[in-house]
């Protein structure tokens, strides 16, 4: 028979494993792969062709079957790349030397990556920085990656949505986009249908500045540890509009970097 110490031990480890939230990650799947495609249908021939011509180094692969290459090959040296932490009682403003040292987050990472793609560089690093690009551009329109440095981009508010224990970064990443009414066939002509303007220039640091500006939002952190019905119906709207931001971005960022060697 356990021990009672064991049994109690062995009960809390259970406990545990029910209300423990979602890992932490990058935007999920779903919507990275959503924005590869939206941004796909928009590149000019030349663009197209040579991020073809690319992707030829691996067989099969494609930019949708790309977007999540960073999650899935992320290591202790890349995982900084997918974010920027702001002081909560900030302004938003990027200050790459206060936020960003030695270009170790999305906004440096997305830079170096996307001066690698236009450059001469040999065929594999210019693949291995478009899997980075496609990725990032996506990232850094998730509003929690550019969130706050106090609890992580929203890792550490703990709660409960969807019928089950999560966290806010985890809601904004995957939670939003897979519980869409319609699923990802509405959500993508939701996206295609916004007419919000999104000005491709300045760049990077700029779009993870209007991140952190929605993370600043009234109501963008709940009140309850509850998610309700009420916060999709509210916050929809602004999932949409940074998808499609983010793929007209992608689209100009691809466009602009990929002529032909």
């Amino acid at each position: 028979m356990l021990s009672t110490a064991l049994s109690t031990a062995l009960l809390g480890l259970a406990a545990l494993a029910v209300i423990a939230p979602l890992p932490a990650a990058a935007l999920g799947p779903a919507g990275h792969r959503l924005v590869a495609e939206l941004a796909e249908a928009q590149l000019t021939p030349v663009a197209r062709a040579e991020a073809l011509r690319l992707l030829a180094l691996e067989p099969g692969a494609t930019l949708m079957s790309i977007a999540s290459w960073a999650d899935e090959t992320r290591s202790l040296g890349t995982a900084a790349w997918h974010y920027v932490n702001f002081q909560r009682a900030g302004s938003c403003s990027y200050d790459a030397h206060k936020l960003c040292i030695e270009g170790n987050c999305v906004v440096g990472a997305l830079n170096t990556q996307w001066a690698l793609l236009a450059s001469k560089a040999p065929d594999a690093e210019r693949l291995t920085a478009l899997k980075y690009v496609v990725h990032l551009v996506a990232d850094v329109h998730q509003p929690l990656h550019a969130g706050y440095f106090d609890d992580r981009g929203g890792n550490s508010f703990q709660l409960q949505a969807f019928d089950r224990g999560t966290n806010l970064h985890q809601v904004w990443d995957s939670g939003l986009i897979n519980a869409w009414p319609g699923g990802i066939d509405a959500l993508r002509l939701a996206v295609l249908a916004d007419d919000s303007p999104a000005p491709v220039t300045p760049g990077p640091s700029a779009w993870a500045e209007e991140s952190c500006k929605v993370v600043g939002m009234p109501g963008f952190y709940p009140d309850s540890r509850m998610l309700d019905a009420t916060y999709p119906a509210r916050w929809n709207t602004v999932l949409v509009q940074r998808l499609k931001a983010a793929s007209t971005r992608l689209a100009a960022v691809l466009n602009s970097s990929l002529a032909a060697p």
